[in-house]
């Protein structure tokens, strides 16, 4: 119920890394809030995945996800500031002046996802 558009968040590990490796300090993924986190991705690869399936389950990519103020807020202290938004407004910023991070995915059919599931690439963008 808390989603913007689309049900399902996918951010790699790699992502996270490749942006924390430009920051001064570490962000925890609850910044970004997704709902599936994938390891053995390229950083960024999520951007270009169209069909992917995990658990059964067939999903469909959206949108890349625009970010929003929320990530630049501490889930632990609730402290604020301008991280991360700044730095990834300096190389993920698309046309409409929005920085994305991760992408948005919509389900195609039904099961159960289970943490350690593995997530099947199976069309690209």
């Amino acid at each position: 119920a808390f989603s913007d558009a689309y049900p399902f968040l996918v951010i790699s590990w790699a992502s996270l890394e490749e942006l924390n490796s430009r920051l001064r300090f570490k962000m925890l993924m609850d910044r970004f809030r997704p709902n599936i986190v994938v390891e053995g991705a390229e950083p960024y690869g999520e951007d270009h995945w169209q069909r992917v399936r995990a658990g059964g389950v067939l999903f469909e990519g959206g949108t890349l996800c625009e970010r929003c103020a929320v990530t630049a807020t501490n889930q632990q202290t609730l402290e604020r500031g301008k991280e991360p938004l700044a730095t990834l407004a300096t190389y993920r910023r698309i046309a409409s002046g929005g920085v994305v991070f991760g992408r948005n995915f919509a389900h195609r059919s039904t099961g159960v996802l289970r943490a350690g599931d593995t997530l099947e690439v199976l069309e690209r963008a």
